[in-house]
């Protein structure tokens, strides 16, 4: 059974953070679907997973080679690729069942934006009182540090 990471990012945005993360799923040997609520966020995150450090391989939802994708940016709950580790950033959905299923989920969120916060505490309260396992990580620090795991007292 999986756990979801929440990711709060306050020096870095996702376009640093999120190669980082797909870098060390890979190196877990996870498929990775990369969800996202709008079209053209998508389309920008894809063009700096290709100018990113190391190569990350990854596709676009929607091709003819979606199945075959490492990692696939979708907006839609599918994942044709058969992933076992999900990534949510924007605030896209994310159900407990997915969760449950996959090794890991990791929502991003941007702790300088009020709406993203208040979206991932929902998110967190939904997940959790789903019976998800859930941590939080925070990059208040300057680096990641792990603040809160849900059961803990």
């Amino acid at each position: 059974m999986g756990a979801a990471f929440f990711y709060h990012m306050t020096t870095q945005p996702v376009d640093v953070t999120l190669p980082m993360l797909l870098g060390k799923a890979r190196g877990a040997g996870w498929r990775v679907a990369v969800r996202g609520r709008d079209a053209a966020r998508l389309d920008h995150l894809d063009g700096k997973l290709w100018e990113a450090d190391g190569f990350l391989a990854h596709g676009r939802a929607g091709g003819p080679h979606d199945a075959e994708q490492p990692i696939l940016l979708t907006d839609a709950v599918e994942a044709p690729n058969g992933a076992s580790c999900l990534v949510s950033f924007d605030g896209a959905e994310i159900a407990p069942e997915e969760v449950n299923g996959s090794e890991r989920t990791m929502i991003l969120f941007d702790g300088n934006d009020g709406d993203a916060v208040a979206r991932a505490r929902e998110q967190w309260k939904a997940l959790t009182s789903a019976g998800c396992t859930a941590q939080y990580w925070s990059q208040e620090s300057g680096r990641w540090e792990k603040k809160a795991e849900s059961g803990e007292s």
